[in-house]
């Protein structure tokens, strides 16, 4: 199959579901707003300040867009092309876009409120607070997984921190001319892509270097004042600098994928089962969620849209293009990750023998992982094999695109590590709302946003620092796509209670997802775990209680989903 033809297809499958089911899901499931958004009416210029649209969707896409994207479709390659870029198609459109749509939307009506407060609100009051807790213990892991990736890139590419911290200070700047000098867009625009050109620019010349505890520390002090500075002052203005970043990114890549008219150069299918987690031969199904994560749906996504955008948002019309919009975008962006991987990533590996694996399905299935761990992971050969492919068809330097693209991911990665951390603050100020009346001392100072940015930081670095973060990164993947199914059946029971409208967009991928990713985590149980005993007991241990637990969890979501509280009144709103 030709890369041109996939490309253009995919295009068409994105623009016409857009229009097509997303207004569905706008017109006749969300329906027209009956009050004024929460960014206007409670308007407190630290976390509910309304945005511009194109400025919003640069923040929410760049927090939703970290590596994961990446990393996921370029590892999912094992099962073949075809597999790996359907699930990317079809899990965007029917899942990934419906659930961060209608986290956003349903966030909206209820003030803005998180996913795990709407729960308690169309569920059961209980939901709400198991909810929060697990994904608060998410979001710390968040912050130490990003933490120590962006702390390696650093070290390694020192090119990388200064060009980040250039656009902070230049995104401080924009921010005073966007909102206190209130210039017009169309300046503010030009001024962002001066300032992202001069940072990478100067980064060139200019590399900072310093060991990973520096860097650790640093990072702890940036996400706590980035969690707790107002959205206006670098929020809005740095994501929205990077947005043009990804823009740019995507924009040359998919031209360079459609006139490079290349076919692609490995198998379309492989096998069923090859051998990709912990080594044991993995089924796609139900394990492909847990690969590509991200890059098809995410549970984080939810956290995003009903955390830091659902405050933002200046205008309910504006919230299909912000939410179901990115997950759209992202999709694209997995698309060209399959297909640049595709057309040249073979080229770029090893010896000829590595190379001619992809004529063979099985052994290319069987050797696929190894070949690419050689070749600097799956950021690695995605970045390789995506300047390969830039320079072939515009003519671009190879080295400057793999340098931009390690930056791209860097970028992005730090978006979502200090946006994590608000979330946690949000997150752990709700834990504590059912003491604000009994304790009330207690809960100012814990919800205080100094010390509920501090917190989940602190810990979150703290096992970065240590490395211990690695115990239980394997099973992450697997605790991102539970918050997914959770937010989907979230969203499903605010639409069939709430809004009263028909569930069926939202109930069927709700539990075709729960019932994918539960029997994924059982899977993991048996056949991962095992092997991970024999390596590591302690990481066994842990890697096997998180399990039980969320599987535990999903468990009661599900029957408090189907038995509701009889009592509870189902509000359209927090009025």
């Amino acid at each position: 199959m030709n890369a041109t033809v996939l490309v253009i297809l995919g295009l068409i499958i994105y623009l016409v579901f857009y229009k097509a089911y997303g207004g569905f899901l706008k017109n006749s499931i969300v329906g027209k707003p009956d009050k004024e958004v929460p960014s206007k009416r409670l308007f407190d210029n630290v976390d509910y300040v309304p945005a511009n649209k194109y400025v919003l969707f640069g923040h929410h896409f760049a927090s939703i867009a970290g590596a994961a994207p990446i990393i996921g479709p370029a590892i999912a390659l094992a099962w073949g092309w075809l597999p790996a870029i359907l699930w990317v198609w079809f899990g965007n459109v029917f899942i990934g876009a419906v659930h961060d749509y209608l986290s956003l939307m349903s966030s909206v009506r209820y003030d803005g409120y998180s996913v795990q407060w709407v729960a308690g609100k169309v569920i059961k009051k209980r939901t709400s607070y198991i909810f929060a807790w697990f994904i608060l213990f998410v979001l710390i892991l968040v912050v130490a997984a990003f933490g120590a990736v962006l702390g390696g890139i650093f070290v390694k590419k020192p090119a990388v921190p200064t060009a980040y911290f250039l656009q902070i200070a230049f995104a401080f700047i924009l921010g005073f001319v966007m909102y206190k000098m209130k210039a017009k867009f169309s300046i503010s625009t030009a001024l962002a892509i001066i300032f992202l050109v001069t940072s990478i620019g100067v980064a060139v010349y200019y590399p900072f270097h310093a060991s990973y505890k520096v860097w650790m520390v640093v990072f702890l002090a940036y996400i706590i004042i980035a969690a707790a500075i107002p959205v206006n002052i670098l929020l809005q203005p740095r994501d929205y600098m990077n947005a043009w970043l990804l823009v740019f990114g995507l924009a040359i890549g998919g031209i360079a994928v459609i006139f490079a008219f290349k076919p692609m150069a490995i198998p379309a299918t492989t096998m069923f089962a090859p051998p990709i987690i912990g080594g044991q031969h993995t089924p796609f199904w139900p394990a492909i969620p847990l690969i590509i994560a991200c890059g098809s749906l995410s549970g984080f996504h939810a956290l995003v849209a009903s955390g830091t955008t659902s405050k933002q948002l200046s205008d309910e019309v504006e919230g299909l293009f912000i939410g179901y919009g990115s997950m759209l975008t992202e999709g694209f962006l997995s698309t060209l990750v399959i297909l640049s991987i595709g057309i040249a990533g073979m080229g770029l590996v090893g010896t000829a023998k590595e190379q001619t694996l992809a004529a063979n399905a099985v052994a290319f299935g069987n050797h696929y992982i190894p070949i690419m761990k050689s070749s600097g992971g799956p950021v690695g050969l995605f970045a390789k094999s995506y300047a390969t492919v830039v320079n072939s068809v515009l003519g671009i330097p190879t080295k400057f695109m793999v340098v931009l693209a390690a930056m791209w991911v860097a970028s992005f990665a730090m978006t979502t590590l200090d946006t994590t951390n608000r979330l946690a603050r949000y997150t752990f100020a709700e834990i504590f709302e059912p003491i604000k009346e009994t304790s009330k001392g207690a809960y100012d100072f814990f919800t205080n946003k100094w010390i509920a940015s501090f917190i989940p930081a602190a810990i979150g670095i703290g096992l970065a620092w240590t490395g211990e973060w690695k115990v239980i990164w394997p099973a992450f993947g697997a605790a991102n796509q539970m918050l997914a199914s959770i937010a989907l059946m979230t969203a499903s029971a605010w639409v069939m209670r709430v809004q009263k409208k028909p569930s069926w967009p939202v109930l069927i991928p709700a539990l075709f997802l729960w019932i994918t990713v539960s029997i994924a985590m059982v899977w993991y149980l048996i056949k991962v775990i095992p092997v991970f005993m024999a390596k590591s007991p302690v990481q066994a241990y842990v890697l096997g209680a998180m399990m039980i637990i969320m599987l535990i969890l999903n468990l009661i979501l599900v029957y408090d989903f189907a038995t509701p509280d009889k009592n509870q009144e189902f509000a359209k709103d927090n009025a």
